[in-house]
């Protein structure tokens, strides 16, 4: 996967685009506005979604230990999902921003060609994980609402959730190896010694075949699952759902368009890629938000732990912990001890 900002990989006449197509890798290129606005955009995402998501985790993994003290448990099978979201966007907030921040300020690739693959990388990985999770989470509340009780008990525990969130990672990890096998760095073909950090195919056919495969493995398929389970899926997690789909469809949009069309070299159309390119990134750090704003039990959560008695309780003198329940979470209620 290549995220826009980076050049466009297609082209219809050649295995890749090239700099000498790219006013954003072009070395006389004169930087405009967006040398300034998008790192400063980036920055934002970055603070907002790093303390969002490390939040939500704390929120959820918060407890206080039981009569006597004992260990902590963890969440409910719904709250597994929602930390290995925060999980995602945190990976991706830390692994990919950061370096992504500079591709509109500075001239050429300065990291080297390991972060160059690990970035786009971890990208992929975030996003497949990130889609894959709002579809075992769809599903789970679906077997939740309609399954009956009793099978219910034997369907949703902890350890199956923990067990889906595992093969989400591996087969994510595994479907993103060939982004971080043809990112390469390559020069200007002006003969600089500037380099650049780039999207290379030796055969067209099957940039094109993985370019389709992971639209269909990485978006369209989950998103006609989750609507399959529409029905059964509480307004919280619809709206996360909704959230990535907005934020990830211009980036899909770009990528089939420059593969299969002439995506137009415009001035409205860079700046229809730096606005994919921002929206991708936001979605990183939005899902905090959905749940400050719709949840009142996670926002009064929140402001427990974010108090010093939360932080350094005092020693229990007795009784059950306090219950937390994400009821907006779910349209059954999913307690975290707190």
């Amino acid at each position: 996967m290549l995220l826009l900002g980076n050049g466009s990989s297609g082209g219809g006449n050649g295995t890749t685009a090239g700099p000498a197509h790219d006013p954003g890798y072009d070395p006389g290129y004169d930087p405009g506005p967006e040398a300034v606005v998008v790192p400063v955009v980036f920055g934002l995402i970055f603070v907002l979604g790093l303390l969002g998501n490390s939040l939500v985790m704390l929120v959820i993994g918060k407890v206080k230990p039981g009569i006597g003290g004992g260990r902590r448990r963890p969440g409910s099978p719904t709250n597994v999902f929602v930390v290995n979201l925060s999980v995602a966007d945190l990976g991706f907030l830390l692994f990919c921003v950061p370096f992504q921040a500079t591709v509109y300020s500075l001239p050429q690739w300065v990291f080297g060609g390991l972060v160059c693959r690990g970035s786009h990388y971890a990208a992929s990985v975030s996003m497949l994980v990130s889609i894959f999770t709002l579809a075992a989470m769809s599903v789970d509340r679906y077997v939740a609402v309609v399954l009956t009780p009793e099978p219910r008990r034997c369907r949703r525990t902890r350890r199956r959730a923990l067990a889906g969130v595992a093969v989400i990672w591996v087969v994510s990890a595994a479907v993103s190896v060939p982004v971080a096998q043809h990112q390469v760095l390559l020069g200007y073909p002006n003969g600089t010694s500037s380099s650049f950090c780039w999207e290379h195919w030796e055969s067209r056919a099957a940039r094109r075949g993985y370019k389709v495969a992971t639209l269909l493995l990485g978006y369209v398929l989950p998103l006609v699952l989750i609507c399959c389970c529409y029905t059964r899926t509480s307004q919280t997690v619809l709206l996360v759902i909704a959230a990535f789909t907005v934020c990830w469809t211009p980036h899909h949009i770009i990528t089939m368009w420059a593969e299969f069309g002439a995506f137009p070299l415009t001035d409205a159309s860079f700046a229809f890629r730096i606005l994919s390119h921002c929206l991708a990134y936001g979605n990183s750090c939005v899902n905090p938000v959905l749940y400050a704003f719709l949840s009142e039990n996670f926002r009064k959560a929140s402001r427990q732990v974010c108090s010093r008695r939360c932080l350094f309780p005092p020693r229990p003198l007795g009784g059950d912990a306090v219950l937390f329940r994400m009821k907006n979470l779910s349209n059954t209620q999913s307690t975290t001890r707190i």
